[in-house]
């Protein structure tokens, strides 16, 4: 109870602050949406094309280990009827061990394609930062915010920033920066 009250107490004066800031004729606030320069920079398509190489051929194995698992279970199910008890329950466990096995490499699979997403998007994200630093002081921003409910596109600067970003990092032919 004791901290909700501090919340929002640190929240009011905050929000006081930049109240009383905003008044001022000089005070600039400037917002930027990450998700779209996620989307639109250059670095971050570059680094998109550079996951999709990289895990393009783990992902086609997968599906075809997919495909694969999907036909077995399909000529079981056509077979099950003139199969013998035991040889019915030799493919069963062979299916069910294929489908382990499937369900783990997809696992692995998705948890190194995050990890290597959040590697790659956190040096983009960097790079946006330091844009965002660069803009803010050449052009006198008192205030920057990345997270909003709503916010005026007057305040927008995602274009300026996204712009900035690709002049440092110009699109390169091919599949991909390396």
């Amino acid at each position: 109870m004791k901290m909700l009250n501090t919340k929002r107490l640190l929240i009011s004066v905050f929000l006081l602050a930049v109240t009383s800031l905003a008044s001022a004729e000089d005070f600039r606030i400037g917002y930027v949406n990450t998700e779209r320069i996620f989307r639109e920079a250059n670095s971050a398509v570059a680094a998109q094309a550079k996951l999709q190489q990289e895990f393009s051929k783990r992902e086609k194995e997968l599906v075809d280990l997919g495909n694969s698992l999907k036909s077995s279970s399909e000529k079981f199910e056509r077979d099950a009827p003139t199969l013998s008890e035991s040889q019915r329950v030799t493919r069963q466990r062979q299916i069910s061990d294929q489908d382990r096995e499937f369900q783990r490499k997809r696992r692995e699979f998705q948890e190194d394609l995050n990890a290597r997403k959040n590697e790659e998007f956190q040096l983009v994200l960097e790079r946006a930062n330091k844009v965002v630093r660069q803009v803010a002081e050449t052009e006198k921003y008192d205030l920057i915010l990345q997270e909003a409910v709503y916010i005026n596109p007057k305040h927008d600067i995602t274009e300026k920033v996204i712009k900035a970003i690709n002049v440092q990092t110009p699109v390169t032919s091919g599949s991909g920066a390396k």
